[in-house]
């Protein structure tokens, strides 16, 4: 080792190929010689350190969060609802739009006095409408001018109706009504007792209503009391029954087999609650009655069992423009048969009657059988917009 002095300082120089000359860099315990320990290279720990300052970063971020997610619920007054079931977390948030006009709806509507009593020799119900009192004003006035339909959902068909009572939220009707209700059908039944507003210009409007399903109540007794009106329930469409039957195309040789298989449930259309139902098959041709067929009459009976085939010839050109209507009818030895309900098929039909006219089509000579609802008579007259039948003028005399 060479030594040098030089303005008082001594300086050593290492000499060349000296271990020494590596190991002098760097003070020892500083950061430089911890780092020089690391077996490492110089990248990789540059790296280690980045990803390092990221995580604390994002620690960082995440205790920032926290804390001001827990401040501003309790600035603005919000609802936790963590500890809140999935049950009632909906009707929290957001009440159904059918709830809230229903709890604004049922208040404030009065009530309905009422008496029961029933017949076990004669199967007679009598139901005598008493009073209501502190009814809902439907005029500007601030009166109403009320009057009650009662009627059985068994037969909806035989209604009676009380006087109308003008200006008055307070009426005294005391009338009674009798309904025919063999014993069995009781608990089937439900009593309406429904209070409308009279409106001779006008639609009548409905104030409220009492439903009393008969099966709820003892008619040992003779019953007398009251009950609040609830809102009119919506008029939901009666149940007239089901039907099945297949379709069966042959485009070939333009055949249109109608296979009519049974019915159920079917509306009750006789005095001792049965029908006689028989099947009446209607081909429309652009809006025109064009060909009819029907089954033969089953005595007495709601769930009839038919299998009878109807064939109908239909040219392909014609089958996208003709509509195959099959009703239900009650036959009536004394009076006009009865329609129970209707259904249409074809391509202006919707729904299940859609879709199986459809499947006929797209696979001919193949019989395709479902059950239908029956609907309406009055309603699927409607829907088909049948033309009628121009009356000619009579020459004058």
């Amino acid at each position: 080792m060479a030594v040098t002095a030089r303005n008082g300082r001594s300086t050593a120089s290492p000499l060349a190929g000296s271990p020494m000359a590596i190991s002098t860099t760097a003070r020892p315990g500083s950061l430089g010689g911890w780092l020089s320990r690391i077996p490492l290279p110089k990248w990789a720990l540059i790296a280690v350190a980045v990803a390092v300052g990221v995580l604390l970063l994002l620690f960082l971020i995440c205790i920032i969060r926290c804390c001001c997610g827990k401040k501003k619920p309790r600035k603005k007054e919000r609802v936790s609802l963590l500890a809140v079931s999935s049950s009632t977390t909906a009707s929290l948030v957001q009440p159904e739009a059918e709830d809230l006009e229903h709890g604004v709806e049922q208040t404030g509507r009065g009530k309905l006095q009422y008496s029961l009593e029933y017949n076990f020799r004669a199967q007679e119900l009598k139901v005598g409408v008493k009073q209501a009192a502190e009814l809902k004003a439907m005029d500007s006035s601030g009166t109403s001018d009320p009057y009650v339909i009662t009627y059985l959902t068994s037969d909806v068909k035989k209604r009676y109706e009380t006087r109308v009572y003008r200006k008055t939220l307070n009426p005294v009707f005391n009338e009674s009504f009798t309904f025919q209700v063999p014993q069995a059908e009781v608990p089937e039944s439900t009593l309406v007792m429904r209070v409308c507003d009279f409106n001779r210009f006008a639609k009548h409007e409905v104030i409220g209503e009492v439903r009393l399903p008969l099966a709820s109540v003892s008619l040992q007794h003779v019953i007398e009391q009251w009950s609040d009106l609830a809102v009119g329930s919506k008029v939901k469409e009666e149940q007239l029954g089901e039907i099945c039957f297949s379709l069966r195309y042959v485009p070939s040789t333009g055949k249109l087999t109608v296979l009519i298989l049974e019915a159920k449930k079917l509306k009750r259309m006789d005095s001792h609650g049965l029908s006689d139902p028989f099947v009446k098959v209607h081909l429309i041709l652009n809006r025109k009655k064009w060909k009819k067929k029907r089954t033969s009459v089953k005595k007495n009976t709601l769930s009839p069992y038919f299998n009878e085939v109807l064939v109908f010839e239909v040219p392909f050109n014609h089958i996208q423009n003709v509509d195959v209507v099959i009703s239900v009818w009650d036959h009536d030895k004394v009076t006009k048969n009865e329609p129970i309900g209707k259904l249409f098929l074809g391509c202006r039909a919707t729904g299940n009657q859609l879709r199986h006219w459809s499947d006929m089509l797209s696979n001919p000579r193949r019989p395709l059988a479902q059950w239908h609802s029956l609907q309406p008579p009055d309603v699927v007259d409607k829907a088909l917009g049948l033309k009628s039948h121009l009356k000619l003028p009579l020459p004058p005399r």
